[in-house]
């Protein structure tokens, strides 16, 4: 069953294309081009709007009302939510948990991605944080790596653990890193008090990416310019940013963008309310209260994830930030995929790469989403 899509505006890493086409054959794509389209069983006439690729979410833990944590079920659930707002590839973040509650929701992933190719894996955001700059994971299950530890989170994911946050002054942590990317495991620097030197350090060692850029984290101070900066100046590194108007403001949002062009992949870090209403949740074990779409712990001032899906992000970076259309969509597509090892096969409307998409119109809201060649919704 051949597909084609004509008449768009394409719109991804390598730059617009007006009057584009693009042929997809099952859940790959294996031509594109401009002006004159070739046939195909299905024609789609996407009359002049933009078409995307499919977006891709690193750092997210539920929506639509459901968490990540609380099974197949729930993730099935909170996933539909995310992948009617565009995001149709996912990694599924946990927080800070027991380490035999975190081994159990890993296997569970595990069997989720095995027959669902739009969950990519998990990314433990816990238990390896700094106990300072925890944020709205709780304290008593925040531990120090031990090589045994790791090996048992890494079986249970069985190749699926796409990421994993870690503070880089723990003790043990410069040998987890080792361990880690050694066995294929992008490493994230985040939830630290980590100094420039020792970020750097762990990025000489194999750390790529930077877990929600300016949270949970030192700022950037003149005489101490901290992990922010220790990112910002490696062109290795994948800088992760929520871009909800309440994490980062869209001007340093902007500078971000500026200093590290290419290299930011917008996140959600989105807990149950995403896609829903305010009211009282769970994060992990934690109580969250939700009051006009800001999450906190409840009772607190801190932030407990967002409740942003990534088109609201995109029309964000666009209309609040003023960032550049192309690079916006890059933030959200190609970025991600390259910073998992996944951008031979994600993030573009290339020949190749396999057929996700979404089509927005001239607001930039979501019409309608494509993955694996097949129509959501």
């Amino acid at each position: 069953m051949t597909t084609v899509f004509h008449g768009a505006r394409k719109l991804d890493a390598r730059g617009q294309v007006d009057d584009f086409w693009m042929l997809i054959d099952g859940d790959t794509i294996i031509a594109t081009g401009d002006g004159r389209h070739p046939l195909g069983d299905d024609l789609i006439n996407v009359a002049g709007h933009w078409l995307v690729p499919g977006f891709i979410d690193l750092h997210a833990h539920g929506g639509g009302g459901h968490s990540f944590d609380g099974g197949a079920d729930e993730i099935a659930l909170a996933l539909a939510t995310h992948r009617a707002h565009g995001t149709t590839r996912s990694v599924i973040s946990l927080v800070a948990n027991p380490i035999e509650s975190l081994t159990q929701s890993l296997s569970t992933i595990a069997t989720l991605a095995a027959t669902d190719p739009l969950i990519l894996g998990s990314h433990l955001e816990g238990p390896f944080l700094a106990p300072g700059r925890r944020g709205a994971h709780n304290a008593d299950f925040l531990i120090e790596p031990q090589p045994f530890e790791l090996d048992e989170l890494i079986s249970a994911a069985r190749g699926t653990l796409r990421q994993l946050t870690i503070a880089p002054e723990l003790p043990g942590a410069m040998e987890a890193i080792d361990i880690l990317v050694a066995a294929g495991v992008a490493v994230a620097v985040g939830h630290t008090e980590s100094t420039f030197a020792l970020t750097r350090e762990a990025f000489d060692r194999g750390a790529r990416i930077l877990t929600h850029v300016f949270n949970a984290m030192p700022g950037i101070h003149h005489r101490a310019p901290g992990p922010v900066i220790a990112a910002i100046e490696d062109d290795r590194v994948v800088i992760e940013l929520i871009l909800d108007g309440q994490h980062v403001h869209p001007d340093v949002a902007k500078l971000v963008f500026t200093s590290a062009p290419g290299r930011v992949a917008l996140v959600t870090d989105a807990m149950a309310a995403a896609g829903a209403h305010d009211g009282d949740y769970r994060l992990g074990s934690l109580n969250v209260t939700v009051e006009g779409g800001l999450a906190v712990l409840s009772g607190t001032h801190t932030i407990a994830g967002s409740t942003v899906t990534q088109d609201t992000a995109l029309r964000l970076a666009i209309e609040g930030a003023g960032i550049a259309p192309v690079a916006a969509v890059t933030a959200l597509t190609a970025t991600p995929a390259a910073a998992i090892g996944l951008g031979h096969r994600l993030g573009l409307l290339a020949s190749g790469h396999a057929a996700d998409a979404v089509l927005l119109d001239y607001e930039w809201r979501v019409t309608a989403v494509w993955a694996a060649g097949k129509r959501l919704g």
